[in-house]
C-alpha cells in the first residue's frame, strides 16, 4: 500500500499505459481519477478500481480546467498528477506529414503537459508537495525514422520534465518522466507502420529483452516514481524499455 492515502489522476487511463498505471495506483492504496477522451473507458475502469471517471480533452484548456473542477470535488487536495494521453501520426516521410495531424500531436503531447501544470501546479506549490509524471518514450531519447514530429514531441515532454522539475522542486514539487518502449497499446499498429508478425519480429528485435512494455511494467515504474519511496528523485526520464535505449 506504497499509495495509501494519496489522491492521483491518470490522463489517458482508459486503455494500455494508462489503464496499467491506473490499476497499480488503485491496488496500492490510491484513490484515482480515470480522465480520457473515451467517456465509455474512463466510466468502465473507474468502476473496476473504485475510482473517479473524467471526461476529457487534454488539448483543450476548458476541458482541463473542468477536470481540474471536477478533481477538487472528488478529493480535495491532489497528490499525483500522471501526463499520460498520447497520440501519434501516421509512420511517414516528415514532409508528408500533415500540418493538421502535426498540430494535433503536439497539442496533445506537449501543450497538455502546459494546461495541467496551469490547472495543478499552484495549488501543489501553496501544500509544498506532489508529484509529477510524464509519459514520453524511447522515442524521444532515440528517435525511430519515419515517426519524426512524434519523436520530437515526446524529446521536448523529457525536456519540459527537467525544466519543470528544477522549477518546483524549491517548493516540494516532484517532476519525473517515463520512457518506455511500445507495448500492446491502441498506439501499436501506428508505431510499427502495420501490426504484422513481420512487423512485430522485427522490432522486437531492438529490444534485447525481447518483449515489449506492458501495462504492468509501466504501473510498476509510475507506482515508484510518485510514491514516497523516490522522496529524492526528481527529474529523471526512467526508460522501461528492456534495454531498448542501451
Amino acid at each position: 500500500m506504497r499509495l495509501a492515502g494519496k489522491t492521483a489522476i491518470v490522463t489517458g487511463g482508459a486503455s494500455g499505459f494508462g489503464a496499467g498505471i491506473v490499476r497499480k495506483f488503485a491496488a496500492e492504496g490510491a484513490r484515482v481519477m480515470v480522465a480520457d477522451l473515451n467517456a465509455g473507458g474512463a466510466e468502465a475502469v473507474a468502476a473496476e478500481v473504485g475510482g473517479v471517471p473524467a471526461h476529457v480533452d487534454v488539448s483543450d484548456a476548458a476541458s482541463v480546467a473542468d477536470m481540474a473542477e471536477a478533481a477538487r470535488a472528488a478529493f480535495g487536495d491532489l497528490d499525483i498528477l500522471v501526463n499520460n494521453a498520447g497520440i501519434t501520426h501516421r509512420k511517414g516521410p516528415m514532409e508528408e506529414v500533415d500540418e493538421a495531424a502535426f498540430d494535433r500531436v503536439f497539442a496533445v503531447n506537449a501543450k497538455s503537459v502546459y494546461l495541467t501544470a496551469r490547472a495543478f501546479v499552484p495549488d501543489m506549490k501553496r501544500r509544498g508537495q506532489g508529484a509529477i509524471l510524464n509519459v514520453a518514450s524511447t522515442a524521444g531519447i532515440s528517435p525511430r525514422p519515419l515517426l519524426n514530429w512524434y519523436n520530437a514531441s515526446k524529446g521536448w515532454m523529457i525536456t519540459a520534465t527537467k525544466a519543470m522539475a528544477v522549477e518546483l522542486a524549491p517548493h516540494g514539487v516532484r517532476v519525473n518522466c517515463l520512457n518506455p518502449v511500445a507495448g500492446e497499446t491502441p498506439l501499436l499498429g501506428a508505431f510499427l507502420g502495420e501490426d504484422t508478425p513481420e512487423m512485430r519480429e522485427k522490432f522486437l528485435a531492438t529490444i534485447p529483452i525481447g518483449r515489449f512494455s506492458t501495462p504492468q511494467d509501466m504501473g510498476n515504474a509510475a507506482c515508484f516514481l510518485c510514491s514516497d519511496e523516490a522522496a529524492m528523485i526528481t527529474g529523471v526520464g526512467l526508460e522501461v524499455d528492456g534495454g531498448r535505449c542501451v
